[in-house]
């Protein structure tokens, strides 16, 4: 069934995926918290989103830090309720060389990714425990499948695919369903942040799949939402390369190798 009539917390919901969302869901008159850094986003997301039918709230925090994440849900639980669904849209990529990525950088990737993640279940679950609801956590296509120049961003990924298996485990006690988004390459504002740093092994191999658009994914998403499959991976691309990962890996690391060798043959 539909998601309609709910309240859902997104955050990273004020640019990319997480808006498009947002704003999918503002279709079935859901209520809305966004929550995200930026506050000058955070009110053109609330207009778009309202635009669409729903109605929103927005607060400004930074979900790397756990003491502001929990103040911010706190404050979102007192004006709207607890939330029945919660999805982690939070987190960045700069595609680099691992031998330039400073520890410096990783520690921030990690925060940014993945304690964000952990954050914000950690504070939204004690309001969730009592009805039960949904915890939709985003990692990546990178986050099953390691990519050349993406050392400190599968790391990340990696590790919320891990935590969300301990909490569709753990959850479960409580009627609280955990499922893991997967985007592939999506265009957004992000993407294209990332391809100012990305190596030329990583453009050749992202080459291999087709570009989705952030309203694509969206749709795809949402009706995901309605089910209860853990991995949700938008397009076909996506779900084509995590079946041959689980059961043709050598084929994956083959085309990968393949596009690398091509791009390092003309240095």
């Amino acid at each position: 069934m539909a998601i309609s009539q709910k309240t859902i917390f997104i955050t990273g919901g004020s640019t990319g995926i997480g808006l498009s969302i947002a704003k999918e869901l503002a279709k079935n008159g859901n209520k809305l918290c966004l929550f995200a850094r930026n506050t000058a986003n955070l009110q053109k997301a609330q207009a778009l989103v309202t635009g669409a039918g729903a109605k929103c709230n927005i607060y400004p925090v930074d979900a790397k830090d756990y003491d502001s994440t929990k103040a911010a849900i706190d404050k979102a639980v007192s004006e709207t309720g607890a939330p029945y669904l919660l999805i982690n849209c939070v987190g960045r990529a700069y595609p680099e060389h691992f031998e330039n990525i400073t520890a410096a950088m990783m520690e921030d990737t990690m925060r940014t990714n993945f304690s964000s993640v952990w954050n914000a279940v950690q504070a939204a679950l004690p309001h969730m425990k009592a009805k039960g609801g949904k915890i939709v956590n985003t990692s990546s296509i990178g986050g099953f499948v390691g990519v050349f120049g993406y050392a400190d961003y599968s790391a990340s990924k990696f590790a919320i695919i891990g935590f969300s298996e301990v909490l569709k485990q753990e959850l479960a006690k409580y009627n609280i369903k955990v499922q893991v988004l997967c985007p592939p390459d999506t265009d957004t504002p992000g993407f294209a942040e990332e391809n100012k740093t990305k190596p030329e092994e990583t453009k050749e191999i992202s080459k291999t799949a087709k570009l989705m658009t952030s309203e694509a994914l969206a749709k795809e998403t949402v009706k995901a939402l309605e089910g209860n499959t853990f991995m949700i991976i938008p397009g076909g691309d996506g779900k084509l390369t995590y079946w041959m990962k689980r059961h043709f890996p050598f084929i994956v690391n083959m085309v990968m190798n393949s596009a690398i060798r091509k791009v390092q043959s003309k240095k």
